[in-house]
């Protein structure tokens, strides 16, 4: 017990002296720092003094330099002027009004003045010439000496040296004879100035012959002396001056000295002692041009430095530091255990974390492939569906319902294709593709919700836009599909109307309509008589270049535009690349101003009432925005509350030399059928917008329409009358749209039509009714042929036609659309699908079967291994990402080990046998599986698979994993 007390004692004693021992430390750590930083600080403003001294010190001799050489030009004036002048050309009246107009020139002289240098033998001549006598400067007569220096030109401000000889006093007469001698300015010592009692020197430089030479000596230079040039300088109005106009003057007090006796300086400018109690002190030399006198000016602060208070903060601070540290380390012993066990549960928190990172990653996966899985059931037997014999209406259902299928698809790619996109991975493929047929395919998609609303949908391409166009047509649908989805979803009566055209030329027929071409419409939307405008619907239309004026000269067969848009269109037609403009017309609630800022913004709609009223996640015009500007456009629109919105994106793509339906792997749809080709028909439609949308349709079949406005001129065309340009017996049908059909008068004229010809009713014209309601086509089923519901289509009005006209169809040829190559590709090829979904594996299995494959199905990893024993017969594999027991991983890399082995036993094998060449065993493994995420593909790569298929896929996508991967490679039996 003792021992403990004891060994506490002394271990409480080692830390009063370790904790002592810190505290001096700290202490002096904290003075050292404070010096340090004093010490600075002193060094920062001995650098700034050094540099106000210096440029206080050049200021000054520059401004002296400019003076002197003022007065060293006057010197020169009256050397050219003056000397040996009869008479002179200068005289104290003219010399003190040029000295006086030029004072500026020489602010820091209070005046100057001329000596005529005289002999003694001249004295005579020279006052009797001058009209005074000289005087001294005691104002007494000059006594008689060799030479004479009289004042005869002086500026007024100091005329009181006139008639004085400046030889008569002794430091002038030194001044003199040095200034003449050196050829310089020399000053005197300094003295109180008169008028301003201030301290200054006098400037005294000698005037010389003109014909002095610039290398004289100095016998040459006395000899030439002609007189001499005073001024007085002002020295405490010069350094008062050049300070005043410098920053920092009331930091430094600034002394200048005369120390040419160096042991007694003269001061010339400041105070006449300094503070010793300053410190800092610097000394700049000035030299004003005269060799035997010095000159220095002496700088200093006016008050100590303070000390910075980071001089003492930081100390302060770094001190409380080390007291903080100091209580750390003495803690930290003590709270060992306890910050032990909180690492631990940061780690756990941690590995839980990374566990959370991986679940949601997972969860991704899963969601991904639970919703997919069954979508590629839904989707395979719609195709397999599509392959048995149906009637023309069976089968546009079961096509709507393959495609709307796929537009379900897209929606649940659409949060990662938003993800991807921000990420800057999402890649553009580059595929032939038919773009008229994509365009029907994308309507038909909301034709059930547009016949519910009884609304016009409709979709127009121009002629001049190519036919198939390189690019990749999943993201053109899927821009395509957002934005007339949201049309529809939007437009409760009019239409949605979606059109393509070049951009070239929707710009220059914008640029006409914009400038008044508009047959003198000034810009203004034409309406008919009855109120209605001419659009698709007959509903106003937020931009008003869709309307007719403007439609009209985008058409095929306005020759007017043809000539116009000749040049222009034939550099685009001449270059790979075309850029389309497509526009997306709404009559719907249009967008509210306030929100037309945040329209492309993420998960941003009009109001919190958008939602409730119309769904949606405001996620698909932010998509449409980022695959617009991938494809090298852009996307804009117009809005007005209450008309409606017309939403236009542009697209750059390439022309294909290809057709794309040769490509069968990246056809979406059949070609249209030609056995209507030659065939006429006759349009009653009221609306140029909406019969030239019609006639479209239907001469992309090869059908002749002519357009008249009722049914009056309907029967006349028929009749041949008033220039008809389809006679009654070839014209086999009658278009009417049915808002133009008047029940009242036009059943009487449709009975005489049918009645026509001799009474047979088998001759008549087939009479179709183009309706935009499911509710219409009992209303009109007991009066026309056939009542056609819109939107329109090319593939469903062939169908309507070849069971209204009984016209034989040729017979189609499975897999007429296929290249022939793929078939002998896949004819006796042995492929094994791998896959736990006995619904995937029957659609796979039947895909490949069609081109004359020999399918073997397995529905675990275990059972495809032990079918792909060396040696074995399959030419491909296809596999499962996620089974049961063993996933697709796992047996892919049991495959690749088992074929390494039996690839170096053969190699080994065929080692000793000459002339026999190895041929490396290796069988094609393409994942299927639903995930989408990057890492499942990677993991896949990894694994050793060779390629990559998402769920739901379809015939297409196996076609092209086939032709990868088969193509070239030789029989893989071993």
């Amino acid at each position: 017990m003792g021992g403990k007390y004891c060994g506490a004692r002394r271990k409480r004693g080692w830390r009063g002296l370790a904790a002592a021992a810190w505290v001096l430390l700290a202490v002096a750590c904290s003075a050292a720092m404070h010096w340090h930083l004093r010490r600075e600080s002193m060094d920062r403003a001995d650098e700034r003094l050094v540099s106000m001294c210096e440029e206080r010190a050049r200021m000054l001799q520059e401004q002296f330099g400019v003076t002197v050489n003022h007065v060293h030009a006057l010197a020169i004036l009256i050397s050219t002027f003056h000397y040996e002048k009869l008479p002179s050309a200068i005289d104290q009246e003219t010399f003190a009004k040029y000295t006086g107009r030029t004072s500026f020139e020489r602010p820091l002289l209070n005046g100057v003045a001329y000596a005529q240098r005289v002999f003694h033998h001249e004295r005579e001549m020279f006052e009797s010439q001058q009209g005074w006598i000289m005087n001294t400067m005691k104002r007494e007569l000059a006594p008689p000496q060799i030479e004479y220096a009289p004042v005869i030109f002086s500026q007024d401000t100091v005329s009181y040296l006139a008639r004085i000889d400046m030889m008569s006093g002794e430091e002038d007469r030194e001044n003199i004879l040095r200034a003449r001698t050196t050829g310089k300015a020399v000053l005197t010592n300094p003295f109180r100035l008169l008028g301003s009692n201030h301290l200054g020197v006098v400037l005294t430089f000698a005037v010389y012959r003109p014909d002095l030479p610039a290398d004289a000596s100095v016998e040459q230079r006395v000899d030439a002396t002609i007189g001499y040039l005073g001024g007085a300088f002002d020295v405490e109005s010069l350094v008062e001056n050049l300070l005043s106009k410098l920053a920092g003057n009331q930091d430094i007090v600034v002394n200048v000295y005369d120390v040419t006796n160096a042991s007694e300086a003269m001061v010339l400018y400041g105070p006449p002692s300094l503070d010793d109690q300053v410190p800092l002190l610097h000394v700049s030399m000035l030299d004003f041009g005269d060799p035997f006198r010095k000159h220095e000016m002496r700088c200093r602060y006016r008050e100590k430095p303070p000390t910075p208070w980071s001089a003492i903060t930081n100390p302060l601070g770094t001190f409380v530091i080390w007291m903080l540290l100091g209580y750390i380390i003495c803690a930290a012993w003590s709270r060992y255990d306890k910050v032990s066990e909180d690492c631990r549960k940061m780690e756990e928190l941690k590995t839980q974390a990374e566990a959370a990172d991986v679940a949601k990653s997972q969860f991704l996966a899963t969601v991904s492939h639970e919703i997919r899985t069954p979508m590629n059931g839904v989707l395979g037997m719609l195709d397999m569906l599509l392959g048995t014999d149906l009637t023309m209406t069976q089968k546009d259902f079961a096509q709507t319902a393959q495609m709307c299928g796929r537009a379900l698809i897209t929606l649940i790619n659409d949060v990662l294709d938003r993800a991807k996109i921000e990420a800057g991975k999402l890649e553009l493929e580059a595929v032939p593709f038919d773009l008229r047929s994509l365009m029907d395919d994308v309507i038909s998609l909301f034709s059930s919700k547009s016949r519910e609303k009884c609304i016009e949908l409709a979709v127009f391409v121009c002629d001049d836009v190519p036919k198939v166009v390189l690019g990749d047509p999943w993201r053109f649908r899927q821009i395509l599909t957002n934005l007339v989805g949201n049309a529809v979803k939007f437009t409760e009566r009019g239409h949605v109307f979606v059109r393509v055209c070049l951009a070239e030329n929707s710009n220059v027929e914008a640029n006409q309509v914009i400038h008044g071409t508009m047959n003198g419409k000034d810009g203004k939307v034409e309406s008919t008589a009855n109120g209605a405008f001419n659009t698709l619907s007959g509903f106003e239309a937020a931009d008003r270049r869709n309307n007719w004026q403007y439609f009209k000269l985008l058409l095929s067969d306005k020759e007017s535009l043809l000539d116009d848009l000749d040049g222009k269109n034939s550099n685009q037609n001449d270059s790979e690349r075309v850029t389309l403009a497509i526009s997306i017309e709404d009559t719907g609630v249009g967008i509210p101003l306030h929100a037309q800022d945040r329209v492309f913004t993420p998960f941003m709609q009009a109001d919190s009432s958008t939602s409730r009223n119309y769904g949606g996640t405001g996620i698909g015009l932010s998509i449409s925005k980022c695959l617009a500007e991938l494809m090298g456009g852009q996307i804009s629109f117009t809005s007005r509350p209450f008309v409606g919105s017309t939403f236009t994106f542009s697209a750059t793509l390439k022309r294909s030399c290809k057709d794309a339906s040769a490509d069968s792997s990246r056809s979406l749809s059949e070609a249209l059928p030609t056995a209507f080709k030659g065939m006429k028909a006759i349009l009653v439609d009221g609306r140029p917008v909406r019969s030239a949308v019609t006639r479209y349709h239907l001469k992309r079949l090869g059908i002749i329409v002519q357009v008249v406005n009722n049914m009056s001129a309907g029967l006349k065309a028929f009749s041949g009358q008033n220039g008809a340009t389809i006679s009654r017996e070839k014209a086999a049908m009658l278009f009417i749209e049915s808002d133009f059909w008047r029940p009242e008068t036009d059943v009487q004229l449709l009975n005489r039509l049918r009645e026509h010809k001799n009474g047979q009713l088998s001759d008549a014209p087939k009479v179709v009714v183009l309706v935009t309601s499911e509710a219409d086509k009992d209303k009109y089923g007991s009066i026309f042929d056939i009542v056609m519901c819109k939107p329109l289509r090319a593939s469903t009005i062939a169908s309507c036609i070849q069971q209204l006209l009984k016209v034989e169809m040729p017979e189609r040829k499975e897999n007429q659309n296929r290249p022939s190559f793929l078939r002998s590709l896949l004819v006796g090829k042995n492929i094994l699908v791998v896959d736990d979904n006995k619904v995937n594996l029957r659609v796979a299995a039947a895909a490949l079967k069609k081109y004359g494959a020999k399918v073997h199905c397995v529905e675990s990893g275990k059972d495809a291994v032990s079918l792909l024993q060396p040696p074995h017969c399959f030419d491909a594999c296809f596999m499962d990402v996620q089974m049961p027991e063993m996933d697709g991983f796992e047996a892919t890399r049991q495959i690749r080990q088992m074929e390494m082995k039996a690839n170096e036993e053969r190699k080994n094998k065929l080692a000793s046998i000459e002339g026999s060449t190895f041929v490396e065993c290796h069988l094609p493994v393409l994942a299927m599986t639903a995930d989408v995420i990057q890492a499942t593909y990677e993991e896949c790569i990894k694994s050793g698979m060779d390629g990559y298929v998402s769920k739901p896929f379809d015939e297409e996508q196996l076609y092209q994993a086939v032709s990868r991967l088969v193509v070239g490679t030789t029989d893989s039996a071993v």
